[in-house]
């Protein structure tokens, strides 16, 4: 169906960066899955007329990547879909909510929010066929399904977030060619990852480059550390039961995790500039100590957006590489992956808004964006060579390898304690103070919000 005339409101709508009637890949061309994309459209319904609204916090220039994959959607129902970016979403979709004047989809940068929208009766649950689709169309379904699930204003447990576009940080990047005139290879278990990082140093060099700095929030490169360390020493629902203080934070588990962290960074020979400097390094220089010549250390624990802060004229694929942050294989915790991603929300609920959310499950939904950028698709169905490049492609493979996906776990505790006293403990125990004690003040200042 091909639709070139809009009605005035979709033309203004256009002029303000909305989705636009062009589509920016021809169908039948490119590395995307157009069999199941004109399957759908043949039998989608006509919405011509209607309008569906979509916001969140994509801007500039993710923001024209999502409306061309609006364009497609619009393309095969007469739809018109309008996508509005903002910078304050998270506080602009509260009070729209309260006003009854939400859009019709949320995009949420995280599930915290969305579980209290969810609470207050202001999200529609996506149902049982979506949650389905979910769990057997996802690499580690029922861990989106979870992530998605939240309590609605009485309590009870419906699935309302559907994760789209997702980011990794289990991942330690590596200059190759230090590693091919070294010899060392990549260790695929955290026992052979030890055991490389013993010998990095017994051969009189460093490690690792680890920095927590990061002005005022100084500290959160650590809690990524640590928040990896229990997915990979506990099941995760430990980790849940953690995040939702179900159990303190000074439980000897969580210690444990901390404690693995610190095998790492708070060993002189271990890390570039001595354990001593790792709080004070800004977490955006510290990776440049991989590109030095000689260097000043081999590897970097990081989320993929670590390539930002390389030093010019390093080409991530060629120069930088990236290795999964390994599991230990005595643990038999499987491949856990630590991340973050966006979740969509029914918020006003309408026929073209649920046509919408379907629409969004197609491989072509996830492509036409993971092809312009560093979009990232748990979606077991779509065609990995629709990645960007090479680099997202290997992060992709990763994202569909994993048995567990766990969110970032400071984001989703309240925020004095996940972006207040996490971030500072785990300053004050990387420069040497007690698991133990740092746990039992995190816990205390989780004990004075209840």
């Amino acid at each position: 169906m091909t639709r070139s005339l809009w009605a005035s409101v979709a033309a203004f709508a256009l002029i303000a960066g909305s989705a636009s009637a062009e589509l920016k890949f021809t169908p039948g061309e490119g590395p995307f899955s157009w069999d199941s994309y004109n399957e759908w459209a043949a039998n989608a319904p006509d919405l011509s007329g209607q309008t569906v609204t979509v916001s969140g916090p994509w801007l500039n220039p993710e923001d024209g990547f999502f409306r061309d994959v609006l364009a497609y959607f619009a393309e095969a129902t007469g739809a018109e879909a309008v996508y509005t970016g903002s910078d304050s979403f998270e506080q602009q979709i509260v009070i729209d909510a309260e006003a009854g004047s939400a859009p019709n989809i949320a995009v949420f940068p995280q599930p915290g929010l969305a579980a209290v929208l969810a609470a207050k009766g202001q999200m529609t649950p996506l149902g049982d066929e979506m949650r389905q689709w979910v769990q057997d169309n996802y690499s580690a379904g029922q861990s989106w399904v979870d992530l998605g699930t939240y309590p609605d204003e009485n309590g009870d447990p419906q699935f309302y977030g559907f994760f789209y576009n997702v980011n990794l940080k289990s991942l330690v990047w590596y200059s190759p060619d230090n590693f091919d005139d070294a010899g060392y290879e990549v260790p695929t278990t955290m026992e052979e990852l030890k055991a490389l990082t013993e010998q990095i140093a017994a051969d009189g060099e460093t490690p690792w480059c680890i920095g927590l700095g990061s002005g005022a929030a100084t500290g959160w490169p650590a809690t990524d550390w640590v928040e990896d360390m229990m997915l990979r020493t506990q099941p995760p629902e430990v980790y849940d039961q953690w995040v939702t203080n179900e159990i303190p934070f000074n439980d000897p588990r969580v210690i444990e995790a901390i404690e693995e962290y610190g095998w790492f960074a708070r060993n002189d020979d271990f890390v570039s500039g001595g354990a001593g400097a790792v709080a004070s390094t800004d977490f955006r220089d510290s990776p440049k100590g991989l590109f030095t010549s000689p260097p000043q250390c081999y590897m970097h624990r990081q989320a993929s957006f670590a390539t930002a802060f390389f030093p010019e004229g390093v080409v991530p694929g060629e120069d930088a590489e990236f290795f999964y942050f390994p599991a230990f294989a005595e643990k038999d915790l499987g491949s856990p992956v630590l991340g973050g991603g966006t979740v969509l929300a029914i918020t006003d609920p309408t026929p073209a808004a649920i046509e919408l959310m379907k629409f969004l499950t197609l491989p072509i939904a996830s492509e036409v964006f993971m092809n312009q950028s560093g979009f990232l698709a748990p979606h077991k169905g779509v065609n990995l060579d629709a990645y960007k490049d090479g680099i997202l492609r290997k992060q992709g493979e990763i994202l569909l390898d994993a048995t567990t996906f766990r969110f970032d776990g400071s984001d989703l505790m309240p925020a004095a304690v996940g972006a207040g006293t996490f971030w500072t403990g785990m300053v004050e125990y990387t420069g040497g103070k007690d698991a133990k004690a740092v746990a039992d003040e995190i816990q205390s200042s989780w004990d004075a919000l209840k």
